[in-house]
């Protein structure tokens, strides 16, 4: 049975008399705290108020399709609920369910208001306005944040899958082109009445080419078509401009068609030059649909890690791989003049941890550091393993560095130094919340020779 005394113990309670508690007492009844067994249910009416005498309490929120723990109580003292004593309208934000026996006082929230206003009618006149104002801002403020943020990745994930969707229209239109060539320089050929032991001499000699891709050098490639033009007008093949930047494109030179012209007789020529120019085209460009189309995947492949749709609450993950999907998505942001180093530890331990979560503190460590160097210089970004088997990770820019006094509180809920309009001061927030409370971390934000260091340090369990 839950006495006075009980309730003296607790700092909460400080400054109250023995009066006052024997009636907090009577109004309230013992429950007992049985692992895994639900106490209060989250959105329901927050009709009494919960408070912990020993044991432990998970408060968890419903989200997507899973329970994630918010908070745990360990700590005698603390208490949930009782919304109602002060709000007609309050629910529960979370739902309660036993981690370790032990006991709770359950008070009614009216016999709490009733209580409350005897003792202190004034504070309670506060806490309605402060409840009132503070539920107003934070829906507010968050709902805000929220399709900032959303808006943020949906505009760079779209300018992202936009250019390798665009080279593959380009390219499946260039492809209905090349195979038309293709059909007619196989109708050339037959005109010519190759026969098949030269046409398989062609095609080996198709093969010896290899494209020379994005990175040739314009000077060296605008030389060998230059090349090719002259040697194919020397014999007489008919749209040599088009064909040469073709097979110039494809890797052939001048010794090359020497070895076709060799293979063939002087009239299937140029149907043979035309065969194997549009064939290598169709190569080429089917490769590029290929690569265009693979990266679209690929990005559709990191949104989904990133997001962690399909993954429950918590497992066993790796931290670079998280990393590395987080700078994907946010690769529109990267690409202007931000040089990404990665110093990625070979040996680095898998953790259990929630992936889609701490994927939005790279994503808001990242981004912060991006914002201080205004849009240029160097990101620099380590892990390595602890001592104790977890994993520490340092995300670090070439910004010019902020005061002690902001480094000093940078994590503070609704802190920033940015623009009106470009910051709420909750991305720090949210991520110390994650990495501290969630995974019982550390997160510290440090100023080391000319970088600024964001370092996240997360147990192994």
């Amino acid at each position: 049975m839950i006495t006075v005394d009980d309730l003296r113990a607790l700092p909460l309670f400080d400054g109250m008399r023995d009066d006052q508690l024997a009636d907090l007492v009577a109004v309230g009844e013992e429950v007992a705290i049985e692992p895994g067994a639900e106490l209060f249910h989250e959105g329901d009416d927050a009709d009494a108020w919960w408070l912990l005498i020993d044991g432990a309490l998970d408060l968890l929120r419903h989200v997507g399709r899973e329970d994630t723990v918010v908070r745990q109580m360990d700590q005698p003292g603390q208490w949930a609920g009782g919304f109602r004593a002060w709000d007609e309208h309050g629910r529960y934000l979370a739902s309660g369910r036993g981690a370790r026996p032990g006991r709770l006082l359950r008070v009614p929230a009216p016999a709490l208001r009733d209580l409350s206003q005897e003792w202190f009618p004034f504070a309670v006149r506060l806490i309605e306005g402060l409840y009132s104002t503070a539920r107003s801002i934070e829906s507010t403020v968050r709902q805000r944040e929220s399709l900032v943020t959303l808006g943020t990745l949906a505009a760079g994930l779209a300018h992202e899958i936009n250019n390798p969707a665009a080279a593959a229209v380009r390219a499946v239109d260039a492809l209905e082109t090349s195979a038309s060539n293709v059909l007619a320089s196989v109708g050339g050929l037959a005109d010519q009445q190759v026969s098949s032991q030269d046409v398989a001499t062609l095609e080996a000699l198709r093969r010896e080419i290899t494209p020379l891709g994005a990175g040739a050098d314009p000077i060296d490639l605008a030389d060998t078509e230059e090349a090719l033009t002259d040697w194919l007008e020397a014999h007489d093949v008919e749209r040599r401009w088009r064909l040469a930047t073709t097979l110039a494109a494809a890797g052939a030179d001048v010794a090359w068609c020497e070895r076709v012209a060799g293979s063939v007789a002087p009239s299937a020529l140029g149907p043979g030059i035309a065969w194997l120019a549009a064939t290598a085209e169709t190569a080429q460009l089917l490769n590029e649909v290929k690569v265009a189309t693979g990266r679209v995947s690929a990005l559709v492949k990191a949104v989904k890690s990133y997001s962690q749709v399909d993954r429950g609450e918590t497992r066993a993950i790796d931290v670079t791989e998280g990393i590395e999907s987080s700078l994907l998505v946010l690769g529109h942001q990267l690409r202007a003049g931000v040089v990404v180093t990665r110093d990625f530890a070979a040996d680095l331990p898998t953790i259990e941890a929630n992936a889609g979560e701490l994927n939005q503190v790279w994503t808001n460590l990242v981004d912060n550091a991006v914002d201080a160097m205004d849009g240029a210089g160097s990101l620099r970004i380590s892990t390595r393993a602890t001592d104790d088997g977890g994993v520490e990770v340092a995300v670090a820019d070439s910004g010019p560095g902020a005061p002690e006094a902001v480094l000093a509180r940078a994590f503070d809920a609704f802190y920033t130094t940015k623009d009106v309009g470009k910051g709420t001061g909750l991305g720090l927030d949210i991520a110390r919340r994650i990495v501290e409370e969630r995974h019982r971390g550390t997160i510290a934000l440090v100023r080391e020779g000319d970088e600024t260091v964001a370092r996240v340090t997360l147990p192994p369990r």
